[in-house]
């Protein structure tokens, strides 16, 4: 019995190095392409919430409770990016 469990140690042993070496930098590739990946996409959805044009309208009221006083459940959405109801602030300090 202690015959095969040597036998099993030292024949896998030359093969455990390279075997983890291989494991080790398999799984480092795996982390940096995954914070590779998060961090394209934050920078992807962050472009697309920086074409949101709400907070520029005149019809933005900037308060939680009533964002917008012509289509209130597509302020600060996606959906707002092409809004046919948006008009520009002429004078920011009139608003």
């Amino acid at each position: 019995m202690f015959k095969v469990i040597s036998f099993l140690i030292h024949g896998i042993q030359p093969f455990l190095i390279p075997i983890c070496f291989l494991g080790a930098w398999s799984v480092s590739i795996l982390v940096i392409f995954s914070l590779w990946t998060a961090a394209r996409d934050s920078v992807t959805i962050a472009k697309q919430m920086h074409q949101i044009p709400c907070t520029g309208c005149q019809f933005f009221t900037d308060n939680y409770r009533l964002k917008c006083t012509v289509r209130p459940s597509i302020a600060n959405t996606e959906e707002a990016i092409n809004c046919s109801d948006y008009q520009a602030k002429t004078n920011p300090y009139l608003y």
